[in-house]
């Protein structure tokens, strides 16, 4: 396994000596990945596994999340150590040993080495108990589609399993290996859908006058919903509406009755995101009936806005710093993307990171070619960092019992 020299870095060494052993189960999960709320079998690994090293384990939370419990010492407090199971409907272009086995299923987003992270803290911090308090280690499903943060809220994991604070991180291609990336305030978008019906009145290609078009109605929607991010909202403020879908028509001689588009809506902030949906249903009305035409307009918000807490960041900041080195804990810019981990930091102070992916060196035999983003077909979890995060999420553990109770 490639990667800065160890040296260069304080990484546990007992983790560190059983990287293979935490890699071998990273490319077990990566070989077969599941979607939202179907993690059973990526559940019941885990479950083996804490099982295995004493942990005791509460099941059902969000259907298939599970919840470790690692207890020492006589103290009330608690933090929350947070990985995702899920994976993504895509076909895996790799060809090596450990690539898909279950056809349009793939781990594109890493959440296979996310969870064998935390797996590879939770042995160490089983074994050592260094910390006097609670660690509640939270595998969660459904991150990508389905917000299983919150649906393991919605089944009392705050109010069965109380914390003082809740960290997570999520890899980072394009980040250098090695490094984290860490800052306060919004780091992730909230995520939002749109779809707009247009309602018109069909005819023949050739007679126009005698058919109300919905497609010249639904060209002139896509131009003015952008002049609502270049007019309406503030010109500091962040947001992007994108429009990814629009269905007409089945035959080129007829003008269809309807057109439907779609797309996504990203913002850092509640107000700007209320300001971006009742102008976006203003102008689809009004230009509707500018056509002669009506519409419906749906509007539904999935995921809030990530937004790191100031003095829980500080600390991880610190902590991350104690494992990598202060030169390798940057600033983290935020990027438009989503991430129910934001539901969790609406209940509960904490922080978010990014761990560095790398630039794709470690692609090689089997991978597609060159470096890739997440969500990407060839896309793969850099296994020089199993180490690294696990060393994190015990040092992040340990320093939170070893300070005073904040408040």
């Amino acid at each position: 396994m490639r990667g800065a020299e160890p040296a260069a870095m304080n990484l546990i060494e007992e983790i560190v000596e059983h990287a293979p052993a935490i890699r071998d189960i990273r490319r077990d999960i990566h070989a077969h990945p599941e979607l939202a709320f179907e993690e059973n079998r990526t559940a019941q690994r885990v479950a083996e596994l804490l099982e295995g090293w004493g942990i005791p384990l509460h099941r059902g939370f969000g259907k298939t999340g599970l919840v470790g419990v690692i207890r020492n010492g006589t103290s009330s407090r608690t933090l929350g150590l947070r990985a995702d199971m899920d994976a993504l409907p895509m076909q895996e272009a790799n060809q090596f040993a450990h690539a898909s086995k279950h056809a349009g299923v793939m781990h594109a987003c890493g959440h296979d080495g996310h969870t064998a992270m935390l797996l590879g803290a939770a042995q160490y911090l089983a074994q050592h108990r260094n910390f006097d308090g609670t660690v509640y280690l939270i595998f969660q499903p459904a991150e990508e589609r389905g917000g299983g943060a919150r649906e393991m809220m919605r089944d009392g994991l705050f109010e069965k399993f109380p914390m003082e604070a809740v960290f997570g991180m999520h890899n980072m291609p394009g980040i250098p290996e090695g490094c984290f990336a860490s800052s306060p305030g919004p780091v992730l978008a909230s995520n939002s859908e749109f779809h707009v019906t247009i309602r018109g009145k069909g005819g023949h290609a050739a007679m126009p006058h005698l058919a109300v078009d919905p497609i010249p109605a639904a060209g002139q929607m896509i131009e003015a919903f952008q002049t609502i991010i270049s007019r309406n909202k503030k010109p500091l403020e962040t947001a992007v509406i994108s429009v990814t879908t629009l269905r007409a028509g089945e035959a080129v001689n007829v003008i269809p009755d309807t057109c439907e588009l779609g797309g996504t809506v990203r913002a850092y902030t509640a107000e700007t995101l209320d300001l971006i949906e009742r102008r976006m249903g203003e102008v689809a009305r009004h230009v509707a009936a500018m056509f002669g035409a009506e519409c419906d307009f749906v509007f539904t918000r999935h995921y809030p806005s990530t937004i790191n807490h100031e003095a829980e960041t500080a600390f991880m900041r610190e902590a991350l710093a104690q494992v990598v080195g202060a030169e390798r804990v940057m600033a983290q810019t935020p990027i438009m993307a989503a991430e129910d981990f934001s539901f969790m930091l609406e209940a509960v102070p904490g922080s978010y990171c990014f761990i560095g992916n790398g630039d794709g060196g470690h692609r090689e035999l089997g991978h597609g070619e060159g470096p890739c983003l997440v969500h990407n077909t060839s896309y793969d979890f850099n296994d020089a960092l199993l180490p690294i995060g696990a060393s994190a999420f015990v040092k992040l553990a340990e320093a939170w019992f070893a300070q005073p109770r904040r408040g």
